[in-house]
């Protein structure tokens, strides 16, 4: 006991600090892709929205294993619940739209995973962790990064342990183990994670995501009926362990676009299409363009703007923000993209209870607490990114051009010191997020640092797009 409460001591110091918070090269076996995985995209992590947090994945670190061993049994993958209970109820945390679960790792330290529908394979993305726990590293792999040129380093990690306390246990996961912490969360999200998890360890079971309550619920299928009203049975398309939606849009009035799209936890957006994927999916007139992502080449262009209208089943939302993306039309062909127009992330889905059944190919849908809600975006021109020891400095990461800040003259490498009245010593991206998303033709009075010295800069907020 006294080795563990020494180890758990000498990872707690190592990480209490951590703040919350790829189109494809193809090599011989393996892969790490862009729009797989855990998509980290601008929204959230910007305040423009169009550069790392809410997906905040428009190209993200995501990845992807070719050859990934096929060799698990049943028996050994996966969440199991309690034997002879019919249901659990699962807490998560819901930060900057990422839903996020407390795992207790080989037994001995509690860290935070990403719940990913968009994710094949579950990954750490801190190896310290898994070097100080002695866990065992049975393959290497070098893939390829989103910027086609960078090689990446990742390790397969065999029969590890998760335990979600009081609620499932997985006895025998494989994992992938990054070399490097290619992700980033900290500075490009501002939350504390240690890696993405599959939403896939769970498909044994009916999953509810319920985001007003911060709920999943896992139910034995075999005594599972549903029976509430309100909800209606959408048909999806599973591959490689993901779900796939085929529904149709409307960029423009009059012309509707049948899609296929990942729908997929791990991104913090509401909607990213592929626009070289159908002709009638380029932005609509009103975009601007825009860093949609953030993949280890830089940031990832493209545009930003709003869609008419996206079918759910029998149910519609308008007005959603949408980013743009090119996608190489290599990439789109292959087994991995499933041929795919974009995908649905939390800012739409969090819109509903979603009950997702793998076994039966259905998503049931029903309309949440937000369901009606306006699709926000940053009205200042501001991307920002969180630094420092604690990840609680805001730097300025770029501009967007002819926006209110670009007017104020802010500049790349600006420091953020105060916005009104309150210094920003307890404010996270998220807090940072809503005020410039508040309404048109609000003044905001920003203190700034550049060069060692303190500005004052004044902007009024009115729509990008």
């Amino acid at each position: 006991m006294g080795f563990i409460s020494n180890l758990r001591k000498q990872i707690w110091a190592l990480f209490r600090f951590m703040p919350e918070q790829c189109s494809s090269a193809h090599k011989r076996q393996f892969e790490i892709h862009p729009f797989d995985g855990c998509f980290l995209h601008t929204q959230t992590l910007s305040l423009t929205q169009t550069t790392f947090v809410k997906m905040s994945k428009a190209v993200l670190l995501l990845l992807l294993l070719i050859g990934w061993p096929k060799s698990r049994t049943a028996a050994q993958a996966g969440f199991y619940i309690p034997e002879g209970q019919r249901q659990v109820d699962i807490p998560f945390e819901y930060t900057n739209n990422f839903i996020i679960v407390t795992v207790l790792f080989n037994g001995l330290l509690p860290l935070r995973f990403i719940l990913d529908t968009g994710a094949e394979h579950t990954i750490l993305s801190k190896r310290e962790i898994s070097d100080m726990l002695k866990v065992t590293y049975e393959r290497e792999f070098r893939v390829t990064g989103s910027d086609l040129k960078t090689e990446l380093v990742a390790y397969l990690a065999r029969r590890v342990r998760f335990e979600i306390v009081g609620k499932a246990l997985a006895p025998r996961e494989d994992i992938l183990v990054l070399q490097e912490d290619y992700f980033r969360f900290e500075e490009y999200a501002g939350i504390n994670v240690h890696g993405i998890m599959s939403a896939n360890v769970f498909s044994k079971y009916i999953i509810k995501i319920n985001y007003d309550r911060h709920i999943i619920t896992l139910y034995d299928r075999e005594f599972f009926q549903m029976k509430d009203e309100g909800y209606v049975a959408v048909p999806v398309e599973i591959y490689r362990n993901k779900l796939y939606l085929n529904t149709r849009l409307n960029i423009v009035p009059d012309s509707t676009v049948p899609v296929k799209l990942l729908l997929d936890t791990g991104a913090g957006l509401p909607l990213l299409l592929f626009s070289d994927t159908h002709p009638m999916l380029h932005p609509p007139a009103n975009t601007i363009s825009s860093n949609i992502g953030m993949g280890l080449g830089g940031y990832l262009e493209g545009f930003t703007g709003r869609i008419r209208q996206i079918e759910m089943g029998t149910f519609t939302q308008q007005n959603v923000i949408t980013y743009f993306q090119t996608l190489d039309s290599a990439a789109y062909v292959s087994d991995h993209l499933n041929k795919r127009n974009g995908l649905l992330g939390n800012t739409l889905l969090s819109r509903f209870i979603i009950v997702l059944d793998y076994h039966k190919a259905l998503v049931w849908l029903k309309p949440a607490r937000y369901f009606k809600a306006e699709y926000g975006y940053d009205r200042s021109g501001l991307n920002l990114i969180a630094t420092g020891a604690n990840f609680d400095r805001y730097m300025v990461q770029s501009v967007v051009p002819n926006s209110p800040a670009s007017e104020a003259d802010f500049r790349k490498g600006d420091e953020i010191l105060r916005i009104g009245v309150f210094p920003l010593a307890l404010s996270s991206l998220a807090d940072l997020q809503h005020k410039f998303q508040k309404k048109a033709g609000k003044t905001l009075r920003i203190v700034v640092r550049r060069d060692g010295k303190v500005l004052k800069k004044k902007i009024v907020l009115r729509d990008l797009i």
